[in-house]
């Protein structure tokens, strides 16, 4: 498995763009986004489990029924979420558009929407900008670039990345793209994320790897504790790789779940970095847990915790609060056989043994933390000093800022 170029163009049988169509007039960023592939795809999605969803979800929901996509059409500036009749009118009406310009029908689009909620999306910018989007396509990576770049909202950085792998004799490729910054938690957060891959799969198969992938990478970050009304991640296969055709469990489906969820995990990671005003990346890992489930549990509370996400901002190695963050995750273990370290590039440190503080240097342990990526280990341990399970799980998020509140305190206005 190798890295590649190109994001979601990478993969044989894929076109991307975007362009401004003036959604918000008061921005001159791209807002409108199109990803197409030449020929109908085995495709699976899925979205928020928030009771209040967005048009765009329901619509695309409902087109994906069958498994089948042809193109995804997205746009930035407004959710389009809890806008009534109108809102899903005009959610259709935005598959339609893309369905009409490349002459195939509208159920093989997917819509996505990103933005405020509460607003009527203004379709009419939408469609007066069809011409324009349809001729920003390109195979390339800057057809990549141009989409993921009007997905975007309040992300700082551009979140892709593609790879390269090996089934069944053949070169297949994954490309994806997503936008997340903030109003992130699980399960499904605020977030859209596109992948497009050229292996032949059935969408049973897809389906089953998407939900696995998912679960191990986007189900696992969290920045600020809200779920979106809007989130959605899809993946397309156009099937043009030539491998032979993934249809069972065995050595074809693990290598494809593999590089799926690699490529998961990486774009999870980029919006754990850029979430809203963070400065530090923040890695969770929990081992000797029950089981897989119980870690995650943990390793979850922990993560969102505000009190540990604030000491990981200000570098302070504050382990009363993970402990403290444990405790309230509703998972059996013993407090009295827990160990902590904090770790990043700059070495790492014990901080905590048997639920008790051990010495260590405060220095070492700040210059520890001061990193832009730091990682809080949580050993579960027995009497003997051993692991107390063989469960284990890696959950993302980041540091709670200042300027968090600043970017949420005038979001709409």
């Amino acid at each position: 498995m190798r890295e590649i170029e190109g994001g979601v163009c990478a993969p044989k049988g894929f076109r991307a763009g975007g362009i401004r169509c003036g959604i918000k007039a008061s921005s001159s960023k791209r807002d409108l986004a199109l990803i197409l592939a030449d020929t109908p795809c085995t495709a699976a999605a899925v979205f928020t489990t928030n009771r209040v969803k967005a048009a765009s979800v329901l619509v695309s929901r409902e087109h994906l029924a069958q498994g089948i996509c042809r193109a995804v059409i997205a746009n930035s500036g407004n959710a389009n979420a809890c806008t009534g009749s109108e809102g899903l009118a005009a959610a259709r009406r935005m598959a339609a558009l893309a369905g009409r310009v490349f002459a195939f029908p509208a159920e093989q689009v997917a819509v996505a929407s990103t933005g405020v909620i509460g607003v009527p999306l203004p379709i009419a910018a939408i469609e007066g900008g069809m011409d324009d989007l349809a001729a920003s396509l390109t195979a390339d990576a800057s057809g990549h670039e141009a989409a993921l770049e009007a997905i975007m909202t309040t992300d700082t950085r551009k979140k892709g990345g593609a790879l390269e792998t090996e089934i069944g004799g053949a070169a297949v490729r994954f490309g994806g793209m997503v936008k997340g910054s903030g109003m992130i938690h699980p399960n499904m957060a605020t977030m859209l994320g596109f992948i497009t891959t050229d292996a032949a799969i059935s969408r049973e198969l897809l389906d089953r790897a998407l939900r696995r992938s998912v679960a191990r990478s986007f189900n696992r970050l969290t920045v600020d504790g809200d779920t979106s009304t809007n989130d959605m991640v899809l993946v397309m296969a156009s099937g043009a790789a030539g491998n032979p055709p993934i249809e069972k469990e065995g050595a074809g489906y693990e290598a494809f779940v593999e590089a799926l969820e690699t490529l998961c995990v990486k774009l999870t990671r980029a919006m754990a970095r850029d979430g809203e005003g963070a400065s530090r990346l923040l890695t969770v890992t929990v081992r000797g847990a029950v089981d897989e489930a119980a870690a995650e549990a943990l390793a979850k509370s922990v993560a969102s915790s505000s009190l540990v996400k604030t000491a990981c901002f200000g570098a302070d190695a504050n382990w009363g609060r993970v402990l403290c963050a444990l405790g309230y995750a509703g998972v059996s273990f013993d407090p009295e056989k827990v160990a902590v370290r904090f770790a990043s590039a700059a070495g790492d440190i014990l901080v905590c043994r048997k639920g008790a503080p051990v010495p260590f240097s405060e220095e070492k342990a700040r210059k520890i933390l001061l990193e832009e990526e730091i990682e809080i280990r949580i050993d579960l341990e027995t009497s003997s000093g051993g692991l107390g399970g063989p469960g284990e799980a890696v959950v993302w998020g980041c540091d709670l800022t200042y300027d968090y509140v600043k970017i949420n305190g005038d979001y709409r206005t």
